[in-house]
């Protein structure tokens, strides 16, 4: 994986931070915003550095929270109104676009 810049990390912290109650966005979607090439550096960031961020609103482009995380990321989201469907969210309905 490229370096990653503390721009990019603190691009990525804010869109997380911009996710509103109730919605989520995907690894890629919040990549895309920040114009990053890959939803794994996104992840990445995730995973050092976001837990004072709301990152139970992150979720995989299939709409399933992360496998380590899932009870807990979808009891955080369903606390907001966000519904899964069989353990996948519904991106349709609750996807937040930048």
């Amino acid at each position: 994986m490229a370096a990653i810049t503390e721009e990019q990390v603190e691009t990525v912290r804010a869109l997380v931070a911009a996710v509103p109650p109730g919605r989520v966005s995907t690894y890629g979607d919040i990549a895309g915003a920040a114009g990053l090439p890959s939803a794994r550096i996104v992840g990445w960031i995730m995973r050092t550095d976001s837990s004072d961020l709301p990152w139970h609103r992150v979720i995989t482009a299939s709409g399933r929270p992360a496998p380590h995380l899932a009870s807990r990321q979808l009891e955080r989201l369903r606390a907001e109104g966000v519904l899964a469907e069989d353990g996948r969210v519904p991106l349709r309905r609750y996807r937040h676009t930048f």
